[in-house]
């Protein structure tokens, strides 16, 4: 196998090298889709990523663990809404500012 020239165009980043984004963003759709196409459980397969996300803002409610649980579980469930609500606003302002 030979080296290939620097400037060539690569789906994904190596260093040194040029890489386009559409032929990255093609390439992770193909391993994402090779991926899932294989999994015969996906609820389980993401299960520990749910998890570590309720965990994230259990720890920023109560990051000592002296409320209830049923208490910790609703403040950290009022935290989510407002994280995935200030997303949504910094989304539609960039979407704003791309068509401006």
């Amino acid at each position: 196998m030979t080296a290939q020239p620097v400037d060539d165009v690569h789906p994904y980043p190596v260093a040194g090298r040029k890489h386009d984004p559409a032929k990255r963003r093609a390439a992770a759709k193909v391993a994402s889709n090779t991926r899932w196409a294989h999994e015969p459980d996906r609820r389980a397969a993401t299960q520990a990523a749910r998890d570590g996300l309720q965990r994230r803002f259990e720890d920023e409610v109560d990051p000592d663990r002296v409320l209830d649980p049923a208490e910790r579980a609703r403040r950290a469930e009022s935290a989510k809404r407002a994280h995935f609500t200030r997303l949504a606003q910094k989304s539609a302002e960039a979407r704003k500012n791309r068509s401006a």
